[in-house]
C-alpha cells in the first residue's frame, strides 16, 4: 500500500487541501453543523480508503447530496434523527453490495461520463470564483456553493460589484505558483517534484495574510475570506462537536423515505464517480463495484453513528488525487489522517490559510477536467458520441448532476436506436437486365422491432418487375414483427411482379411462400 509513498504523500496534500474547504461549504450548504463535514471527509479518508478496492477514488461528503440532506433535515425536524437515516442508507448500501447492484454503473456510456467530467470542471471552476474574489454573500463566500443551474450565473454577475483586492492579489500569486511550479520548475528538477506547488501556494498564503493582518490596508484578507475550523481547547471540547443519532424516532417512516432516498443517489453518484476515476487512472485499473458499495454503506453507517454528513466516492477529490500524482489508495488514507490530525493539532494554523489559494487549486483542477481539448476530440468522434457528451454537459451546469447524466443517457440511447434503424440493413442495387431492376438486401447479424418502419419502407418502395436477392446469412435474430411484414409484402411482390431470392444458412429459395413458416420449423426442404 505505501509502495509509491513518494507520489502518494504529495498527493494526499494536494487532496487534504482541496477536501478542507469543499468539507466546510456541503456542510454549510446541507444546512448541518460545519463539523460535519469535516467527519464525513476524515470517514470517507481513512474508513472508506481503507476498505475500498479503488486505488485512486476519494470519498467525503458530496455537493450532489447537499440539496437532499438539506431538504431531509428539514422534513425530520432535527439532525439528530436525520443521522438515523444516514445509518440506515450505510446498511442499504451495504446489502446492494452484496446483491451485487454494482453492475449498474457499467450501463453508462464512456460518453455521458466524459460529459459529466468536462460538466464537473465547469461547475469547479465557476464555484471558486467567489472564493478567488473574496466576494461575501451574508457571513461567508460558501454559500455560492448551494447554488444550481442558471442561479450560478446571475450570481456572478453579482457579486463582481464586491471583490477583495488582497484576495484577488494572493490568488493571482497563487495560480502563478501552481503554473509555474507545474509547467516549468517541476521539468527542472527533481526536488520540485517532492515539493508540491499547492503546498508552496499555502505556506505563502499564510505569509502573505500574516504580512497584512491587521493593517486595515486593501491589501489585508478578513476572517470570512480564511479557513474556518471549530477551534477545541482540549479533548473533552473536541469529542463536545460530536453529534449522535437519535434512535428514539427509528419507527418513524419519513426516516425510511429519507434512507432510501440518500442509499440510492449516494450509490448511484459513487458509481458514477468510479467509472469516471477508472477512466481518468494512467494505470487504468478496474474498480470492484460491488466492493465500493459495501465500503461506502461502511462508511455512511460510521458517520452517521458520529454525526458526519452522508459520504460518496467524489470525482473532484478523485481527480485532484490523479492529476497530483496520487498512484494508490495510500493518499486516500492519508488525506483522511492530515484532516483528523489538522482539526486536533493545528486548528488554529489552518484558520490562517487564504481561501483564494484554495481557489486557485480547484481552478486548475477545474480546467484539467473541462480542458477545450476534449470537446474538439468528441466532436471528431462523430454524432453519436458527441452529441450524449454535449447534452450531459449542458444539462449537468443549467441543472444537476442526476438531471444531466439521466438526460446525457437518454440521449445516448436514442441514438443508439437511430442507429439500429438505420443499420438493420444494406441495400445495393446491381444492375438491370431483361427489363428487371436487380436489387440485393444484406440484414444485418440483429433484427428486431425497432428496424421494421426502415425495412417496411424500402420493401414497399422498390419498383415493378424488381429481382430481389434477400440475404439474410449474416442474421443471427430475425424478430416475428420483421417476419410478419416479409410475409405481408410477398403479397405485394405478386402484384408488381417482383421475385424475392431469399439466400440463408440453409441454402437458397425463390419466392417462399411463407418466412414465419420458413424460419420457425424446418421446411426447407421441401420448399426447395
Amino acid at each position: 500500500m505505501f509502495k509509491n509513498f513518494k507520489n502518494d504523500l504529495p498527493a494526499s496534500l494536494v487532496v487534504f487541501f482541496v477536501a478542507l474547504p469543499l468539507c466546510l461549504g456541503i456542510a454549510l450548504a446541507s444546512g448541518a453543523p460545519l463539523f460535519s463535514g469535516i467527519i464525513a471527509g476524515i470517514i470517507g479518508g481513512i474508513v472508506v480508503g481503507s476498505i475500498s478496492g479503488s486505488s485512486l477514488g476519494v470519498s467525503g461528503p458530496a455537493a450532489g447530496l447537499a440539496v437532499v440532506v438539506l431538504t431531509a433535515i428539514s422534513d425530520l425536524g432535527s439532525y439528530e434523527l436525520f443521522l438515523v437515516a444516514v445509518v440506515i442508507a450505510g446498511l442499504l448500501q451495504i446489502l446492494l453490495g452484496f446483491l451485487k447492484a454494482g453492475v449498474i454503473g457499467y450501463f453508462f456510456p464512456s460518453s455521458v461520463i466524459k460529459g459529466m467530467l468536462s460538466a464537473i470542471g465547469i461547475i469547479i471552476f465557476l464555484k471558486q470564483i467567489p472564493l478567488a474574489l473574496g466576494y461575501e454573500d451574508g457571513e461567508t463566500p460558501f454559500a455560492f456553493f448551494e447554488t444550481t443551474g442558471f442561479d450560478i450565473y446571475t450570481g456572478l454577475v453579482n457579486m463582481l460589484d464586491s471583490v477583495a483586492t488582497g484576495v484577488v492579489v494572493i490568488t493571482l500569486i497563487s495560480l502563478a505558483i501552481l503554473l509555474i511550479w507545474d509547467k516549468v520548475l517541476s521539468k527542472k528538477h527533481k526536488a520540485f517534484k517532492l515539493i508540491p506547488g499547492p503546498l508552496v501556494a499555502v505556506v505563502v498564503g499564510i505569509i502573505y495574510h500574516l504580512i497584512f493582518q491587521g493593517s486595515g490596508s486593501a491589501f489585508e484578507i478578513t476572517g470570512a475570506n480564511l479557513v474556518t475550523v471549530p477551534v477545541p481547547d482540549n479533548v473533552s471540547e473536541f469529542l463536545g462537536q460530536l453529534t449522535f443519532p437519535d434512535f428514539s424516532q427509528i419507527g418513524n417512516s419519513q426516516v425510511y423515505i429519507v434512507a432510501i432516498t440518500i442509499a440510492v443517489v449516494a450509490s448511484l453518484e459513487t458509481l458514477l464517480s468510479v467509472e469516471a476515476t477508472d477512466k481518468l487512472d494512467p494505470a487504468k485499473r478496474v474498480t470492484p463495484t460491488n466492493r465500493e458499495l459495501v465500503a461506502q454503506g461502511i462508511g455512511n453507517t460510521f458517520s452517521g453513528l458520529v454525526g458526519g454528513l452522508p459520504i460518496t466516492q467524489v470525482i473532484v477529490r478523485s481527480s485532484a488525487n490523479i492529476m497530483s500524482g496520487g498512484k494508490t489508495k495510500a493518499s486516500t488514507v492519508m488525506h483522511g489522517l492530515l484532516l483528523l490530525l489538522s482539526v486536533i493539532l493545528i486548528p488554529r494554523f489552518l484558520n490562517l490559510i487564504p481561501l483564494g489559494v484554495l481557489a486557485a487549486v480547484l481552478l486548475i483542477i477545474g480546467y484539467k477536467l473541462a480542458n477545450p481539448k476534449q470537446f474538439i476530440q468528441m466532436s471528431k468522434l462523430g454524432k453519436t458520441q458527441f452529441l450524449p457528451f454535449l447534452v450531459t454537459v449542458i444539462a449537468i451546469v443549467a441543472t444537476d448532476l442526476l438531471v444531466g447524466i439521466l438526460l446525457g443517457l437518454a440521449v445516448g440511447i436514442i441514438t443508439i436506436l437511430i442507429n439500429s434503424y438505420k443499420n438493420s440493413h444494406f441495400l445495393h442495387i446491381e444492375a438491370k437486365s431483361n427489363g428487371l431492376n436487380t436489387i440485393k438486401m444484406e440484414f444485418a447479424e440483429e433484427v428486431t422491432f425497432l428496424n421494421k418502419a426502415a425495412i417496411q419502407r424500402e420493401l414497399y418502395a422498390l419498383p415493378k418487375d424488381t429481382y430481389l436477392t434477400l440475404d439474410v446469412r449474416k442474421t443471427k435474430s430475425l424478430d416475428q414483427d420483421v417476419l410478419e411484414i416479409l410475409d405481408d409484402f410477398s403479397i405485394t411482390a405478386k402484384s408488381k411482379n417482383i421475385t424475392i431470392k431469399l439466400i440463408s444458412e440453409r441454402g437458397v429459395v425463390e419466392n417462399p411462400p411463407s418466412y414465419r413458416q420458413f424460419f420457425g420449423v424446418d421446411v426447407f426442404e421441401g420448399a426447395h
